[in-house]
């Protein structure tokens, strides 16, 4: 396993998540004194599982299809578009 690139990956993917609308939902399930914290917890771990199995997956599929160069490229003109448009919105 390549230590570098699994602190890199979970470092990246942990501060994004936190804060974000999984997080706060997974809080609002957990403050009802009526749902088991244990179920909360795995049925959120899972969800999460399963949303990052698709991003590997579909990431791998990609990667075959799209050249690097060209994925960066449309990359970062989506994070300019979104920005812009969060910007415009303010």
């Amino acid at each position: 396993m390549d230590k570098a690139l699994f602190a890199t990956v979970f470092t990246t993917i942990f501060l994004a998540e936190l804060g974000d609308k999984t997080q706060l939902a997974t809080l609002l399930y957990a403050a009802d004194v009526d749902h088991p914290k244990g179920t909360v917890f795995c049925a959120a771990a899972l969800a999460l599982v399963l949303t990052s199995a698709l991003g590997v997956l579909a990431g791998g599929w990609i990667s075959q299809h799209v050249s690097p160069r060209l994925l960066s490229t449309v990359a970062g003109l989506g994070f300019v578009a979104i920005g812009v448009w969060t910007l415009t919105r303010a």
